[in-house]
């Protein structure tokens, strides 16, 4: 009797095995592994990143805002490093949530960062993206590869070429 139980289950779970499908792909999620949600802002510059470069690029998306110092400094960090790195490696875009469209250009122009890939969310802490990305726990960084899967996420500036080169 024992030992038809045993052939049973493990018959049982071959069969599941088997019957997983082969073709899954990621979910929708935050963590590495995961399709990174889609970021599209509103406003008069609508802008939408996106996540398909030519294989062997990445795109490095970093959430901030000027209030929180410790955002804008890794920020700045992050931009010279995708700058020493070259743009033929890593593309990055910087989303701010600040609550007034002055203070993310003053900081933008105060901080020299690169005007074209510092986009400003509009509805802030009430926007889609900033839910999606789960920022209410804090801002953070995210290393997307070119089929829009994360790679790495909130790690510091120093170590995104350590993370590259693992890669």
């Amino acid at each position: 009797m024992k030992v038809n139980a045993l052939v049973l289950t493990a018959a049982t779970a071959l069969f599941l095995v088997a019957a997983a499908p082969k073709d899954a792909k990621p979910t929708v999620g935050t963590n590495p592994g995961d399709l990174a949600p889609r970021i599209e802002m509103e406003g008069d510059d609508a802008a939408k990143i996106r996540f398909q470069n030519p294989e062997g690029q990445f795109t490095l998306v970093n959430f901030w805002a000027a209030y929180d110092a410790e955002s804008r400094a890794r920020n700045v960090l992050l931009w010279n490093k995708v700058n020493k790195l070259g743009t033929d490696k890593v593309a990055m875009y910087s989303v701010s949530f600040d609550p007034a469209e002055s203070v993310f250009t003053e900081t933008v122009r105060a901080d020299k960062l690169d005007a074209a890939t510092q986009l400003w969310d509009s509805r802030g802490k009430a926007s889609d993206c900033y839910r999606a990305y789960g920022l209410e726990k804090g801002f953070q960084n995210f290393l997307i590869d070119s089929k829009g899967v994360i790679i790495a996420s909130n790690f510091a500036p120093d170590r995104l070429a350590e993370i590259l080169e693992k890669i």
